[in-house]
């Protein structure tokens, strides 16, 4: 490539990574040669002599969901702002799956590592935390305290989701949520249970699901409405809004079921979908860009530092935004 441009190696090393310190007419000359001879720049090997990555990995839970593809959106505008490229993959609720994510990555010598699966177990956060790779998570507590996060109060949001059920009538409510070992899932089952021990009267039935989409949703809506009628819960709350919605799809498809005079619903996350459905959907909201730009500035941090920076968590408060599938008062 030297040779076609007529100019030394050093020069061309200069265009390949510092290329304000290189003269527009020479500039011109390599940009050229590079076209005509086809090169393709080998980043990874680049990279690993400079022993700096650019490559940013983000561990999604599930990408069906769209609040992780909101997340993801905003991490990947927080980390173009730094110069960084965000690499999305989703552990599907697998900690087999994650644990074979993690080991690349190491690999890889990312720059960063962020988790928001809420399954990562202690042997891959030792890997990452002996390999020294700043790792952030999101969403999800670990089973460390070795690692900064950013996450959402999910006691507090679903206790509130399932207080406004009882206020709003309701006596029995269904708990629709996905794997229970998921510690968003646990820790929202748990606030629906303080809630439910809270006022005397109320009872809650937990109907567990494989997956936490709106198939799961309908497929556990239709298993309600086959009961007979006086053993229908008069409330669901689901872990997420496609479950949610799901439910509302099989209670709509019923005869003369009503939402919410005959069953009222709140779900969880309030994804673009949630305000504009037929029934506009009750939801607890986290807010997706917060945890997006807060998440990549945590690894930003840690990266950039020449010492050991402190575990920082930063604890979000949930909202619940009240619609029309849940207000009958």
């Amino acid at each position: 490539m030297a040779h076609q441009a007529d100019v030394s190696i050093g020069t061309v090393s200069k265009y390949l990574n510092t290329p304000l310190r290189v003269a527009p007419d020479t500039k011109k000359r390599i940009a050229k040669a590079i076209r005509d001879l086809g090169y393709v720049r080998n980043e990874a090997a680049r990279q690993l002599r400079a022993g700096a990555s650019t490559t940013l990995a983000f561990v999604a839970l599930e990408l069906n969901n769209p609040f992780f593809g909101d997340v993801a959106e905003a991490m990947e505008r927080r980390a173009a702002e730094y110069g960084l490229y965000l690499f999305i993959v989703s552990s599907n609720g697998d900690p087999e799956r994650e644990g074979r994510y993690i080991e690349m990555f190491v690999q890889q010598r990312v720059y960063g590592v962020i988790l928001a699966s809420g399954m990562t177990r202690e042997r891959e956060l030792d890997t990452l935390s002996t390999r020294r790779i700043p790792t952030v998570l999101v969403d999800a507590y670990g089973p460390s305290d070795r690692f900064s996060s950013t996450s959402v109060n999910d006691f507090l949001g679903a206790e509130r989701a399932v207080t406004h059920l009882i206020e709003q009538g309701c006596r029995t409510i269904a708990f629709v949520g996905g794997e229970i070992q998921i510690h968003q899932i646990t820790e929202r089952l748990r606030g629906a249970r303080a809630a439910v021990a809270a006022h005397s009267g109320v009872a809650l039935e937990v109907l567990p699901t494989s997956e936490r989409s709106v198939q799961a949703g309908l497929t556990v809506g239709r298993q309600l409405l086959s009961r007979p009628r006086t053993l229908w819960p008069d409330g669901v709350f689901a872990a997420n809004d496609s479950l949610a919605m799901g439910v509302m799809q099989a209670i709509s498809s019923g005869s003369d079921v009503r939402i919410p005079e005959d069953i009222a619903v709140v779900g969880y996350d309030d994804i673009d979908f949630a305000s504009t459905a037929a029934v506009p959907l009750s939801t607890v909201r986290r807010p997706r860009e917060v945890f997006g730009r807060s998440a990549v500035d945590l690894v930003k941090d840690q990266a950039e530092s020449s010492q050991a920076l402190p575990v920082r968590s930063i604890v979000i408060q949930p909202e619940l935004i009240v619609r029309a599938s849940s207000k009958r008062i």
